[in-house]
């Protein structure tokens, strides 16, 4: 599990970038380095048109928003304690949202709407199939 650590003494520092110095005089244009012409990404020729890739990733925010609206139990640990020596909870619900580091997740029994850290998610169970995606090329 990637832990995760709050340091005050860390909130609000500022790096500012050392100045640069522009020969023509003129704003340089984004994506191209000062004094050059711009680099192509790896892999798509210069001037191409950035496309996604075709398929969608399985990731886990990815399945969980395939699986929006499907009762479930999502399963969160956490290393800091909720009660006395209880670090884990359970949400018996469904998935209103998932993004990329966060799940949106409405508890069944209570109408509560949680928002949950991806890096708390342990795991799900679906009550029924769950939604996946297509695996053919």
């Amino acid at each position: 599990m990637v832990q995760y650590y709050w340091n005050p003494n860390l909130q609000n520092q500022h790096i500012t970038p050392p100045a640069v110095t522009i020969p023509s005089g003129r704003p340089p244009s984004p994506g191209v380095p000062i004094g050059g012409t711009p680099a192509p990404m790896p892999g798509i020729p210069f001037g191409a048109p950035y496309a996604p890739p075709a398929r969608e990733q399985s990731y886990i925010e990815n399945i969980l928003r395939l699986n929006i609206g499907n009762p479930g139990t999502f399963h969160f640990s956490f290393e800091h304690a909720l009660r006395s020596g209880i670090n884990t909870l359970a949400v018996k619900g469904v998935v209103e949202a998932a993004g990329r580091d966060h799940a949106i997740i409405k508890e069944s029994d209570t109408g509560r709407t949680y928002l949950f850290p991806m890096i708390y998610f342990d795991f799900a169970e679906f009550e029924g199939d769950v939604e996946y995606f297509n695996q053919q090329p």
